[in-house]
């Protein structure tokens, strides 16, 4: 399975969570170990994204991707 492959696996596994609080987010690109995503609908704007995105995304990437070496906001 390639790194991309498994990026977007994991990103499947956090969406449901993303979903319920009437936001998403969606895989951008990952580059040089650095992956991108964007947050969309509810989670665009709203004052707690830094949290879910720190909490949610971007560790659970780090963790279950060994490739990843960071997880950039765009």
């Amino acid at each position: 399975m390639s790194t991309v492959d498994k990026i977007k696996d994991v990103i499947e596994q956090i969406r449901p969570f993303v979903l319920s609080h009437g936001g998403d987010f969606e895989f951008v690109d990952y580059v040089d170990g650095v992956v991108s995503v964007r947050m969309l609908g509810s989670c665009a704007n709203c004052p707690m994204r830094k949290l879910t995105f720190n909490n949610e995304i971007k560790s659970r990437l780090m963790e279950e991707v060994q490739e990843v070496k960071d997880v950039v906001l765009v």
